[in-house]
């Protein structure tokens, strides 16, 4: 694949599991669980993003072809 393809579908596809992820934490959060059950789970969603996000730059952006 050209870098500018990877680089588009490594958006796409972070974009679409940050929605997914976020998503989940918040219904989480406003549902039966509360704000304080729903914390853990809003933490650990956020460290998976961002390794997601260096994963993707480290992967797309920042490799040399």
């Amino acid at each position: 694949m050209s870098r500018l393809t990877n680089i588009l579908t490594g958006l796409f596809g972070l974009g679409l599991m940050a929605i997914f992820v976020l998503g989940l934490s918040h219904s989480i959060s406003t549902g039966f669980a509360g704000f304080w059950g729903g914390f853990p789970f809003m933490c650990i969603a956020f460290f998976v993003i961002g390794l997601a996000i260096y994963n993707f730059w480290e992967d797309a952006v920042r490799k040399d072809d």
